[in-house]
């Protein structure tokens, strides 16, 4: 379908310094999605410019030495550390007679090599096809021609009008698959909910060592390494928890700076786990110098799938790497856990970590009785969706008297839809 050069495996990597601190993108980054996408670096090519030229993204000049780079290194494939234009990205190709990739493009590629399961490749099949149907607009000459020949005269169509609609029937097709599995995977919150089985989810920016803990906690054996976006699919697995009991551990994708929102879209799903756990572990890399950055990357990408409102507790992993750091709990001024220094490939303070959970989930149901109007039936009907109705009887006046048990999040959450606390219509009438 597509009329491209050949990818390679060994690359000229182009990294261009902005001015505008939104814009930049971090060249070690660039170094470690190459590497985890098992291409070598044969040059690296930076420039600076206050904004992306029209046509090469780069400069002119900049864009000939990238060419006579390529030519000199023997390159077949350039790789950008910045979004491109699909119009940007042929007027490159067509320059440097070579393949052409831009970050979006790369971590599209790792995702790809990392899925294991079906809904794994389904998501990422559709996240590169959203991103695909952008670089059918202009560009690729065969798919100007009209179909001729017996059988095939007539109005016709130009096979670029045939690619965009196999892949929107191809794109309308996986949609498809993937809301079955997502029905099935909100059944399966269903069931933990009525049972009442908390999750928590683990978060991070990618390569923090969320699978490392998740196999130290869970004696599980996910695959872990010290690559960018090692874990694609959600692994969940039982844990006990004192005070607590049975609890579910959600493993889950690794986030990055200016994420391609085709893949957010795409894990929809997946983020789902995330969005809707009791408690986030926010894992983060104690070690890596870009720390304070990653964790802003992580609360904007959390914000971005509407889980910004879910309890969470950081987990500053790698202590391992630093000098002077014995694993402990942090406390804020009201003594709930806000923070756990350990490391997980050391097996250093876990201890503390599932200590720091059952101290925040022990105290994270709120049980009370409540009068409610005739006017609260969205109040009511949210409250029997989550299981929470413990008893009720309606007053002669065509109240409900309602004793409801919910979980600490879902009571904000509620008061978030509602726009008010529930607490408005607590009663102290014995049921």
């Amino acid at each position: 379908m597509f009329d491209r050069y050949e990818g390679g495996e060994q690359a000229v990597l182009v990294h261009v310094n902005f001015a505008d601190e939104n814009d930049r993108e971090d060249l070690e980054e660039l170094g470690l999605l190459v590497s985890s996408a098992g291409v070598s670096t044969l040059a690296v090519v930076t420039t600076s410019r206050k904004n992306p030229d029209a046509k090469y993204y780069v400069g002119t000049g900049k864009a000939e030495e990238i060419a006579q780079t390529v030519k000199a290194e023997g390159a077949d494939i350039v790789i950008f550390n910045h979004a491109l234009s699909p119009s940007q990205e042929r007027n490159l190709e067509a320059l440097f007679k070579c393949r052409v990739l831009d970050r979006t493009g790369l971590i599209l590629d790792i995702f790809a090599q990392r899925a294991r399961t079906h809904e794994g490749k389904l998501q990422v099949e559709l996240a590169q096809l959203r991103h695909i149907s952008t670089r059918l607009i202009r560009g690729w000459t065969h798919l100007e021609r009209q179909k001729g020949g017996i059988g095939l005269r007539g109005p016709g169509e130009t096979q670029l009008e045939t690619d965009r609609r196999l892949l929107r029937a191809r794109i309308s097709h996986i949609l498809g698959r993937l809301e079955k599995v997502s029905k099935q995977r909100e059944q399966g919150r269903r069931s933990r909910k009525k049972a009442e089985v908390p999750t928590v989810s683990l978060v991070g920016y990618t390569n923090a060592g969320k699978s490392t803990m998740f196999n130290a906690i869970t004696n599980a054996e996910v695959y872990a390494a010290d690559q960018l976006f090692a874990t694609l699919d959600p692994t969940l697995r039982k844990i006990d928890i004192t005070d607590v009991g049975e609890t579910i551990l959600a493993d889950t994708v690794g986030f990055i700076r200016h994420l391609p929102h085709d893949l957010v879209a795409a894990f929809k799903a997946t983020l789902t786990e995330t969005r809707e756990a009791d408690l986030q572990l926010h894992v983060v890399d104690s070690a890596d110098p870009r720390r304070a950055d990653n964790m802003e990357q992580v609360a904007e990408v959390l914000e971005e799938i509407e889980a910004d409102d879910v309890p969470q507790l950081l987990i500053f992993n790698k202590i391992d790497l630093l000098e002077d750091i014995e694993p402990h709990i942090e406390y804020n001024d009201e003594g709930q856990p806000v923070g756990v220094w350990c490391s997980a490939r050391d097996n250093q303070g876990l201890d503390l970590v599932l200590q720091a959970i059952s101290e925040i989930l022990g105290q994270s149901m709120v049980e009370m009785d409540l009068t409610l109007p005739p006017s609260e039936g969205r109040l009511r009907a949210l409250l029997f969706e989550l299981n929470g109705v413990l008893e009720e009887q309606i007053t002669d006046r065509g109240e409900w008297q309602t004793r409801i048990r919910i979980s600490v999040i879902d009571e904000q959450r509620i008061n978030k839809q509602l726009g008010y606390p529930i607490e408005k219509w607590q009663s102290n009438r014995n049921i």
